[in-house]
Parts: C-alpha cells; sequence; structure tokens
C-alpha cells in the first residue's frame, strides 16, 4: 500500500469554500483512490505551523499512484491545490511504501 501524504500551506486569502470543492473532488476519485482522508492541522507538537490542511490518500501500489499522478481530474484540482497556496512551494507531498 502506498500512503500518499500532501500538507497545504495556504495563502493568506485562500478560499475555504474553494478547499472545500477541491477536496470534494478528491474525494470523489474513488475509481482511483482507496482511502481518502482530509481535514485541518491543529499542530498538536507544534512543530508544522506553516502546514494549515493536509490529506492522505491511499493507493494499491506504485502503479495505482502513477495513474492518480496522471489523471486529468487530479491534475486539475492540484492545480486549483497549487493556486490556493500560493504556488508549488506551499505543497509537501510524501509517498509512503506502507507495504513492508
Amino acid at each position: 500500500m502506498i500512503l500518499h501524504a500532501v500538507y497545504l500551506s495556504l495563502a493568506e486569502d485562500a478560499d475555504p469554500a474553494e478547499l472545500a470543492d477541491v477536496m470534494t473532488g478528491l474525494a470523489a476519485l474513488t475509481d482511483l483512490i482507496e482511502t481518502f482522508t482530509h481535514g485541518p492541522n491543529f499542530d498538536a507538537e507544534g512543530k508544522t505551523p506553516q502546514s494549515h490542511y493536509g490529506f492522505h490518500a491511499t493507493f494499491a501500489d506504485r502503479a495505482a499512484l502513477e495513474r492518480y499522478a496522471t489523471d486529468p481530474r487530479h491534475q486539475a484540482l492540484g492545480a486549483r491545490l497549487v493556486a490556493l497556496c500560493g504556488g508549488e512551494n506551499g505543497i509537501t507531498v510524501y509517498d509512503l511504501d506502507c507495504s513492508n
């Protein structure tokens, strides 16, 4: 299983309704994603104040993640996330191979 973890540093003027709409769009990609969870980062340990929001998606394997990465629906939603974060530098992505 691959865990796709994405953390967002939202721009100050990011529209909460736009963020909610993008999350709804990602969650709807059930033909690509096995599980999807998202929410605000409350930073309990005080280590990630720059990341305001995040989501996790799981995929069966690397090939499934690649299908997601190249899917036009994902790419369109990703472009909207980039805009919400004021550019690509506002997004951090970890892809963890959890098949051990």
